[in-house]
């Protein structure tokens, strides 16, 4: 019997499986990695080494109003450890700089004044000025360009008028725009509903390069590197985490530089190959990545990579803040159809799009493919309701799926962090 611990929430679950039924778990080599020194001073090196730029301090040297954008409260950013740093780096030659932290929330809902405490600790949230992105600010937004695509590209105002631009972040494998970090601080991080709509349109999320890992000819990325060019993004600060969320490496300097060097250390380190298996076993890493159900469609797609057509997976995340988007929810719980679901979304024009398609979308390719059974702290119904089965625990699950599979020799393949791997089928 093999016992496979899966994190959920803040916390963790247990299964236990038969050895014979054990096709494989699926770790990223990242969970073995022994970085060469402590996050702190991994950050430091990397402002005081920076690729394809000149130091931060250097950057900032004259600059009146500054803006560092930061991730919201959905993303495990360690910025306790990297925005004091940051402010540091910018005050080195620029005491009196006006420096505002931009949160940046997509079309997430507002961060609130004590998750901003959880992330930068109290005296950076009484003494540093910070403004939450909204991406239906008006007022607050500011048109910047066209999109290679075509769409209007339309920014926060405070990080377009910036007489510097810098973002704090972290790199990991990405469903749809193949990493996070780097330019995704801007697009979709501080851009308008228009915009980002616009940019996660049917037919790129259908793409076959708009996929985990995926960079060269993916057009949500190309977007995407567009609008931080327009937005000046003179520097980045990035990170990549373990699995206790805790840094092992870190790159700063130039967003488009620094940024590969991210992406080829993860490719690296979180490069997998598919164990195809009736069953597979997954989560969203914990906490804060699986507060919701629309997060959790992240961890999914690792499972799809790897579970057989027609199988079962099993998703194990807390959602402590249940489904996590009205619209996705509202599209699943009212079309019994996810073929007419995908038909509909395929008909709409890109500024057609509307909010949440793109994880609607991503959904429904899942299941489309394999039964769901979820396990969260999430009602029934709606669990019922998003085209789940609920399950109250993991063990309840596992017995669930092995019924859904009808035989006695099924096989189990295990994904203990779904948002950590590149699963290559």
């Amino acid at each position: 019997m093999r016992t496979i611990v899966l994190p959920y929430g803040k916390s963790s679950l247990k299964l236990e499986v038969p050895e014979e039924h054990l096709a494989g778990i699926i770790t990223p080599h990242l969970h073995e990695y022994v970085p060469e020194a402590d996050g702190a001073e991994l950050v430091y090196h990397a402002l005081t080494h920076p690729i394809g730029t000149g130091r931060l301090c250097d950057l900032a040297a004259g600059k009146k109003r500054i803006v560092v954008i930061s991730s919201d409260h959905t993303r495990p950013v360690p910025s306790r450890i990297i925005m004091p740093q940051i402010l540091k780096e910018i005050r080195l030659k620029n005491p009196d700089a006006d420096i505002t932290i931009l949160i940046a929330t997509g079309l997430h809902r507002a961060t609130t004044r004590e998750e901003l405490e959880e992330k930068f600790g109290c005296d950076i949230v009484k003494n540093e000025k910070i403004v939450v992105h909204d991406c239906d600010d008006e007022a607050n937004l500011v048109y910047v360009g066209e999109l290679p695509s075509g769409g209007r590209l339309v920014l926060n105002r405070l990080a377009v008028e910036a007489d510097l631009l810098v973002a704090e972040g972290f790199i990991e494998p990405h469903f749809f725009a193949g990493f996070s970090g780097g330019r995704k601080s801007v697009l979709p991080g501080v851009a308008s509903r228009e915009s980002v709509s616009y940019n996660h349109n049917y037919r790129f999320i259908a793409s076959d390069h708009a996929r985990t890992g995926l960079l060269k000819d993916n057009p949500i990325h190309r977007d995407m590197l567009y609008a931080a060019e327009k937005a000046k993004l003179a520097f980045i600060v990035n990170v990549i985490i373990d699995a206790e969320h805790k840094p092992v490496f870190a790159v700063a300097g130039d967003c488009g530089a620094a940024h590969k060097v991210g992406t080829d250390f993860l490719i690296k380190e979180c490069q997998v190959d598919a164990v195809k298996a009736d069953i597979v076993v997954t989560t969203n890493g914990g906490y804060p990545m699986d507060r919701n159900i629309y997060q959790a469609v992240k961890g999914m797609t690792a499972a799809e990579a790897s579970v057989k057509e027609g199988g079962v997976i099993i998703m194990c995340a807390e959602a402590v803040d249940g489904h996590g988007a009205p619209a996705f929810y509202q599209t699943f719980r009212d079309e019994p159809s996810l073929t007419n679901m995908l038909k509909t979304f395929s008909m709409r024009k890109p500024e057609e799009t509307e909010s949440d398609q793109w994880q609607s979308q991503i959904l429904a390719r899942v299941l489309l493919k394999a039964t769901v059974i979820f396990v969260s702290s999430c009602p029934d119904q709606m669990v019922k309701d998003m085209h789940l089965m609920p399950a109250h625990s993991l063990e309840e699950a596992f017995e669930l799926a092995k019924s859904l599979i009808k035989r006695d020799n099924y096989s189990v393949t295990a994904i203990p962090d779904g948002v950590a791997v590149m699963v290559k089928e």
